[in-house]
């Protein structure tokens, strides 16, 4: 079950909110973990008691920390927490690629790996990981105190709002509103218009632009239409399906009372690569600064030891993306080196021209990241050289309907019109009109993308096999 899909839209999100109202405020955590719990074993009862089994580590774990406070034990069964959590992803993220990898040169003497049956990766796991680790690591470091109500840490690592792909929240941010909170209608109404417009996102504009990536990507031969045009629509699909996710959950956090972080800051407008990181995934960067990059020494020990310290953050955050592909780990090596040259080498240039640099580098960084292997990215790579020509094909022409320029023009217009809306003086002196606008015409928005998704099916977001 997906947040774009009817069953969600019409059945799970009505149901749920209807129980989470009806249900005293002392009690509601009880009904957001079971509300939880049958979102994520809707797609997977097995996997159910996988995510049980790793909040009951955590939980118990956290206890066990504050207990020794500090003690040289402490740290050690950190390292035992931290490792579970990791083996446990890396085992779903990476052991089909790890035998596939060894099956190409090692079939003969293993032929037992020509049976391997392919592991599936279970959706959410990875922000799972993430949040559990950050709070194991909080409560070692003292910095919040370990939760000693098991249904409150089960209701914070299970949220289906941001569950399956982000933003990443730490357990400091909501361990008040965990306690107590006091959802009203106005932060109820705020948070629908937030859901409303990244459905939007999601459905009128990623949506429509797959088409056109999933054509571009797999040419044998694109030419430089082809292949910037494909590049392009992946770089608009991946913000906005991703953005529209972090939308949906933030709107749903505030129907609920809760108040998750901003997860985008408009990262395509960053000036350099150090501010896309900034922009892009905000839960995520600041993740891996406060919990990999600071640990490993951040820039506190020379020009060398930081370089190496970004390259191996970003490389280690191309493979916590990755799965199904050794591309992830390249493209966070290849941020790790552009963050590495922006640190010790900064330019002074006109700033629309490092914005279009910027730009650049992750359109072109994007390009691996989205091909199957390196051999497709090559491909795209030479595409975009011109070497294949640069009229667009026949393919790429049919992918170019009017129906999905019609949706994605729609999309744009429910997505910019609060801030037109706020820039101009005659909208702006109309007040609470204007708002009452801007309410109806994210519920249009949110109808017209119910009927898409009725015609087109649900389309998992991106993020969900990350």
């Amino acid at each position: 079950m997906v947040f774009a899909s009817l069953e969600f839209l019409l059945l799970f999100l009505p149901a749920f909110l209807a129980l989470y109202f009806l249900t005293p405020a002392a009690h509601r955590n009880v009904t957001l973990l079971l509300g939880s719990w049958v979102f994520y074993g809707w797609w997977s009862p097995l996997y159910l008691a996988l995510f049980i089994a790793l909040t009951g580590l955590a939980w118990s774990g956290g206890m066990a920390l504050a207990r020794m406070k500090g003690e040289r034990s402490g740290r050690w069964l950190l390292w035992v927490l931290v490792t579970i959590n990791l083996a446990v992803l890396g085992w779903f993220k990476y052991a089909n690629i790890a035998v596939e990898t060894v099956a190409a040169v090692a079939i003969p003497l293993f032929p037992e790996l020509a049976r391997w049956q392919q592991v599936v990766f279970p959706i959410g796991l990875s922000f799972t990981v993430l949040q559990a680790i950050s709070y194991l690591v909080d409560v070692h470091g003292q910095t919040v105190r370990a939760e000693r109500s098991p249904l409150r840490f089960a209701t914070y690592l299970a949220m289906f709002g941001h569950l399956v792909a982000g933003p990443i929240i730490r357990y400091a941010r909501i361990a008040g509103e965990l306690r107590r909170r006091s959802p009203t209608w106005l932060s109820f109404s705020r948070g629908a218009k937030r859901f409303m417009t990244g459905l939007c996102m999601k459905v009128l504009i990623a949506d429509s632009l797959a088409p056109v990536v999933d054509t571009a990507f797999p040419l044998a031969a694109p030419s430089f239409a082809d292949a910037w045009l494909g590049c392009l629509a992946y770089a608009l699909q991946l913000y906005f399906d991703f953005a529209g996710y972090s939308a949906m959950a933030i709107g749903l956090g505030l129907m609920l009372g809760f108040h998750f972080p901003e997860n985008f800051r408009h990262p395509y407008l960053a000036v350099d690569i150090q501010d896309f990181w900034r922009r892009w995934h905000i839960s995520l960067s600041g993740w891996l600064r406060d919990y990999l990059y600071i640990p490993l020494g951040g820039n506190r020990h020379g020009a060398a030891r930081t370089s190496l310290n970004l390259l191996v953050t970003m490389t280690l955050a191309g493979i916590w993306h990755g799965g199904d592909s050794w591309n992830y780990m390249f493209w966070g090596a290849a941020h790790g080196l552009a963050l590495c040259i922006a640190h010790w080498w900064p330019t002074r240039m006109p700033r629309g021209l490092s914005r279009l640099l910027t730009l650049l580098f992750v359109m072109l960084a994007w390009t691996l990241f989205r091909s199957h292997d390196l051999a497709q990215a090559t491909t795209m790579y030479a595409g975009q050289l011109g070497l294949n020509g640069f009229v667009p094909g026949d393919a790429m022409t049919l992918a170019l309907r009017p129906t999905m320029w019609l949706a994605f023009a729609a999309g744009m217009a429910w997505i910019a019109w609060p801030a037109i809306a706020r820039t101009l003086p005659v909208l702006a002196r109309l007040g609470g009109a204007t708002a009452a606008a801007s309410s109806v015409s994210a519920t249009l928005g949110f109808l017209l993308s119910c009927s898409l998704v009725a015609s087109r099916g649900a389309i998992p977001f991106l993020y969900f096999q990350f």
